[in-house]
């Protein structure tokens, strides 16, 4: 009973540590995402300023209300587009730590497994001990025995 236990625990940790390795691709590729989405709004805020710098300077030589009103509307478009990448980031880190827990709640499984594992071969290990101190004190309490009945045979022919 015991051994069939511990293959059976083998294979619930083996079945655990590929859910574990999983987890942590996933949370890999989750850190990928926030990254690219990072970079990305990095790029949309800095083409923002870059376009209002050369938009100030432009405007001191020349400020046509229509290409202030284009400029305008295209900033507004633009703020916009990095309003919808901030949250984007903000649902890619919500995904990452989403992913982090998964890991932490298979790398606990995995940890959990292995302890009743340790546990279970103690005991087994214990067992074992108590049965073959058991064996040798029942040899060494025979021995006795026939000891004891061999003096006594001999008294009885000695005498």
């Amino acid at each position: 009973m015991s051994r069939q236990l511990l293959r059976t625990l083998a294979l619930a940790i083996d079945l655990a540590e590929r859910r574990r390795d999983a987890a942590s691709q996933a949370l890999g590729q989750a850190q990928q995402r926030r990254v690219a989405a990072e970079q990305q709004l990095e790029q949309l805020t800095g083409y923002a300023q870059e376009t209002e710098q050369r938009w100030e300077s432009q405007s001191r030589i020349s400020a046509v209300p229509e290409l202030m009103m284009h400029h305008h509307r295209f900033m507004a478009r633009l703020d916009e587009a990095i309003g919808m990448q901030r949250r984007a980031v903000a649902e890619q880190l919500r995904r990452e730590e989403m992913a982090r827990q998964v890991l932490l709640q298979a790398e606990l499984r995995v940890a959990t497994l292995r302890q009743v594992v340790r546990r279970k071969q103690e005991e087994i290990a214990l067992a074992q001990g108590r049965r073959e101190q058991r064996q040798t004190d029942e040899t060494a309490a025979v021995r006795h025995a026939m000891t004891l009945r061999t003096r006594a045979e001999e008294e009885e022919h000695g005498h």
